[in-house]
Protein backbone atom coordinates (compact mmCIF):
# COMPACT_ATOMS: atom_id res chain seq x y z
CA UNK A 1 0.00 0.00 0.00
CA UNK A 2 1.71 3.29 -0.37
CA UNK A 3 2.23 6.03 1.70
CA UNK A 4 -0.83 8.37 0.23
CA UNK A 5 -3.29 5.31 0.63
CA UNK A 6 -2.46 4.28 4.54
CA UNK A 7 -2.33 8.12 5.52
CA UNK A 8 -6.26 8.51 4.01
CA UNK A 9 -7.14 5.33 5.89
CA UNK A 10 -4.73 6.68 9.30
CA UNK A 11 -6.52 9.79 8.95
CA UNK A 12 -10.08 8.62 7.57
CA UNK A 13 -10.10 5.23 9.75
CA UNK A 14 -13.35 5.97 12.23
CA UNK A 15 -15.43 6.85 9.13
CA UNK A 16 -14.20 4.75 6.89
CA UNK A 17 -14.93 1.93 9.70
CA UNK A 18 -18.74 3.03 10.29
CA UNK A 19 -19.40 3.58 6.72
CA UNK A 20 -18.53 -0.50 5.70
CA UNK A 21 -20.03 -2.11 9.29
CA UNK A 22 -23.13 -2.39 8.42
CA UNK A 23 -22.88 -3.29 4.52
CA UNK A 24 -24.92 -6.80 4.15
CA UNK A 25 -21.93 -9.09 2.52
CA UNK A 26 -24.27 -12.19 3.28
CA UNK A 27 -24.14 -13.07 -0.78
CA UNK A 28 -20.57 -12.95 -0.50
CA UNK A 29 -20.03 -15.30 2.77
CA UNK A 30 -22.04 -18.21 0.86
CA UNK A 31 -20.22 -17.87 -1.80
CA UNK A 32 -16.63 -18.39 0.30
CA UNK A 33 -17.76 -20.69 3.57
CA UNK A 34 -18.55 -23.60 2.04
CA UNK A 35 -15.14 -24.36 0.99
CA UNK A 36 -13.18 -23.91 4.01
CA UNK A 37 -12.98 -26.58 6.43
CA UNK A 38 -16.24 -26.61 9.54
CA UNK A 39 -14.56 -24.71 12.58
CA UNK A 40 -11.09 -23.89 10.22
CA UNK A 41 -8.86 -20.79 10.24
CA UNK A 42 -9.48 -17.93 8.16
CA UNK A 43 -7.07 -14.68 7.84
CA UNK A 44 -9.55 -11.73 6.92
CA UNK A 45 -6.53 -10.01 4.96
CA UNK A 46 -6.47 -6.35 5.09
CA UNK A 47 -9.69 -6.55 7.26
CA UNK A 48 -10.72 -2.76 7.76
CA UNK A 49 -12.99 -2.62 10.34
CA UNK A 50 -13.16 -6.06 11.06
CA UNK A 51 -16.63 -6.63 10.20
CA UNK A 52 -15.88 -9.51 7.72
CA UNK A 53 -13.66 -11.40 10.85
CA UNK A 54 -16.37 -10.61 13.48
CA UNK A 55 -18.97 -12.49 11.10
CA UNK A 56 -16.57 -15.69 10.90
CA UNK A 57 -16.05 -15.37 14.53
CA UNK A 58 -19.38 -15.83 15.07
CA UNK A 59 -19.96 -18.76 12.91
CA UNK A 60 -17.24 -20.64 14.47
CA UNK A 61 -14.22 -20.04 12.71
CA UNK A 62 -10.76 -19.43 14.06
CA UNK A 63 -10.20 -15.95 12.97
CA UNK A 64 -6.83 -13.54 12.36
CA UNK A 65 -6.80 -10.62 11.05
CA UNK A 66 -4.25 -7.69 9.83
CA UNK A 67 -4.43 -4.32 8.17
CA UNK A 68 -1.93 -2.10 7.02
CA UNK A 69 -3.14 1.02 8.53
CA UNK A 70 -2.32 1.40 12.59
CA UNK A 71 -5.29 3.34 12.88
CA UNK A 72 -7.98 1.02 11.57
CA UNK A 73 -6.50 -1.56 12.94
CA UNK A 74 -6.81 -1.00 16.23
CA UNK A 75 -10.37 -0.04 16.01
CA UNK A 76 -11.09 -3.65 14.47
CA UNK A 77 -9.34 -4.94 17.16
CA UNK A 78 -11.90 -3.48 19.47
CA UNK A 79 -14.43 -4.88 17.31
CA UNK A 80 -13.63 -8.08 16.74
CA UNK A 81 -11.93 -8.54 20.85
CA UNK A 82 -8.84 -9.90 19.70
CA UNK A 83 -5.42 -8.06 18.34
CA UNK A 84 -5.46 -7.26 14.88
CA UNK A 85 -2.06 -7.40 13.68
CA UNK A 86 -0.27 -4.42 11.40
CA UNK A 87 1.16 -5.82 8.35
CA UNK A 88 0.91 -5.39 4.48
CA UNK A 89 0.54 -8.20 2.08
CA UNK A 90 4.31 -8.03 0.82
CA UNK A 91 5.10 -8.88 4.67
CA UNK A 92 2.97 -12.28 4.96
CA UNK A 93 5.14 -15.11 5.27
CA UNK A 94 3.73 -17.95 6.76
CA UNK A 95 3.14 -21.22 5.67
CA UNK A 96 0.50 -23.90 5.60
CA UNK A 97 -1.61 -21.82 7.98
CA UNK A 98 -4.83 -21.30 6.57
CA UNK A 99 -8.01 -23.26 5.53
CA UNK A 100 -9.12 -19.40 3.96
CA UNK A 101 -7.90 -16.09 3.01
CA UNK A 102 -10.42 -13.26 2.85
CA UNK A 103 -9.15 -10.38 0.93
CA UNK A 104 -12.16 -8.15 0.30
CA UNK A 105 -11.63 -5.13 -1.14
CA UNK A 106 -8.09 -4.62 0.30
CA UNK A 107 -5.29 -6.13 -2.64
CA UNK A 108 -6.90 -3.30 -4.61
CA UNK A 109 -4.74 -1.24 -3.25
CA UNK A 110 -1.32 -3.26 -3.99
CA UNK A 111 0.36 -1.45 -7.22
CA UNK A 112 0.08 -3.71 -9.97
CA UNK A 113 3.58 -5.07 -10.14
CA UNK A 114 3.95 -6.56 -7.01
CA UNK A 115 0.94 -8.57 -7.11
CA UNK A 116 2.37 -11.30 -8.89
CA UNK A 117 4.51 -11.80 -5.52
CA UNK A 118 1.69 -10.80 -3.28
CA UNK A 119 -0.53 -14.15 -4.75
CA UNK A 120 2.52 -16.19 -4.08
CA UNK A 121 2.83 -15.17 -0.17
CA UNK A 122 -1.22 -16.00 -0.14
CA UNK A 123 -0.50 -19.41 -2.06
CA UNK A 124 1.97 -19.91 0.45
CA UNK A 125 -0.15 -19.19 3.53
CA UNK A 126 -2.98 -21.23 2.55
CA UNK A 127 -3.37 -24.82 3.44
CA UNK A 128 -3.28 -27.38 0.77
CA UNK A 129 -7.33 -27.72 0.60
CA UNK A 130 -7.69 -23.52 1.24
CA UNK A 131 -9.68 -21.30 -0.49
CA UNK A 132 -8.95 -17.56 -1.39
CA UNK A 133 -11.50 -14.93 -1.78
CA UNK A 134 -10.22 -11.69 -3.67
CA UNK A 135 -12.18 -8.56 -4.63
CA UNK A 136 -11.37 -5.47 -6.99
CA UNK A 137 -13.41 -3.05 -8.61
CA UNK A 138 -13.63 -3.64 -12.51
CA UNK A 139 -11.65 -2.51 -15.37
CA UNK A 140 -7.96 -2.75 -16.21
CA UNK A 141 -6.26 0.51 -15.16
CA UNK A 142 -4.17 1.79 -12.10
CA UNK A 143 -5.54 4.63 -11.07
CA UNK A 144 -6.08 7.39 -7.73
CA UNK A 145 -9.10 8.23 -6.62
CA UNK A 146 -9.91 10.17 -3.13
CA UNK A 147 -6.63 10.37 -2.40
CA UNK A 148 -6.35 6.53 -2.72
CA UNK A 149 -4.52 4.25 -4.77
CA UNK A 150 -6.55 1.39 -6.91
CA UNK A 151 -5.86 -1.22 -9.20
CA UNK A 152 -8.47 -2.24 -11.06
CA UNK A 153 -8.55 -6.01 -12.38
CA UNK A 154 -10.93 -8.18 -15.30
CA UNK A 155 -10.97 -11.37 -16.01
CA UNK A 156 -8.47 -11.74 -17.82
CA UNK A 157 -6.17 -9.50 -16.24
CA UNK A 158 -6.62 -11.79 -12.62
CA UNK A 159 -5.94 -15.23 -14.55
CA UNK A 160 -2.94 -13.66 -16.02
CA UNK A 161 -0.98 -12.44 -12.67
CA UNK A 162 -2.03 -16.16 -11.14
CA UNK A 163 -0.27 -17.77 -14.23
CA UNK A 164 3.17 -18.04 -12.61
CA UNK A 165 1.39 -19.70 -9.79
CA UNK A 166 -0.39 -22.44 -8.42
CA UNK A 167 -3.80 -20.67 -7.90
CA UNK A 168 -6.34 -21.30 -10.08
CA UNK A 169 -9.31 -19.76 -10.09
CA UNK A 170 -12.41 -21.80 -9.21
CA UNK A 171 -15.21 -19.48 -9.74
CA UNK A 172 -15.23 -15.32 -11.08
CA UNK A 173 -18.00 -13.27 -11.34
CA UNK A 174 -19.11 -9.55 -10.85
CA UNK A 175 -21.55 -7.90 -8.30
CA UNK A 176 -22.46 -4.28 -7.43
CA UNK A 177 -21.38 -2.12 -4.56
CA UNK A 178 -23.70 -2.77 -1.62
CA UNK A 179 -23.10 0.55 -0.13
CA UNK A 180 -25.65 3.35 -0.56
CA UNK A 181 -24.92 5.74 -3.86
CA UNK A 182 -22.52 3.09 -4.77
CA UNK A 183 -24.75 1.01 -6.84
CA UNK A 184 -22.92 2.19 -10.34
CA UNK A 185 -19.66 0.42 -8.98
CA UNK A 186 -18.84 -3.01 -10.48
CA UNK A 187 -16.33 -5.57 -8.38
CA UNK A 188 -14.85 -8.80 -9.69
CA UNK A 189 -15.06 -11.64 -7.08
CA UNK A 190 -13.14 -14.67 -7.13
CA UNK A 191 -12.63 -17.76 -5.84
CA UNK A 192 -9.34 -19.53 -5.95
CA UNK A 193 -7.74 -22.66 -4.69
CA UNK A 194 -4.40 -24.07 -5.16
CA UNK A 195 -3.68 -26.67 -7.46
CA UNK A 196 -0.95 -29.12 -6.91
CA UNK A 197 0.63 -30.62 -10.05
CA UNK A 198 1.79 -33.97 -9.89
Amino acid sequence: MSNTTLTYYNQNAKAFSDSTLNVDMSALYAEFLPHVAQKGHILDAGCGSARDAVFFKAQGFTVSAFDASPELAELASSYLQQPVAVKTFQELNCVNQYDGIWCCASLLHVPKAELPQVFLNLQNALKPNGVLYVSFKYGESERVHNGREFTDLNENALTHLLSHTQLKVIKQWQSVDQRPERESEVWLNALIKVVHVL
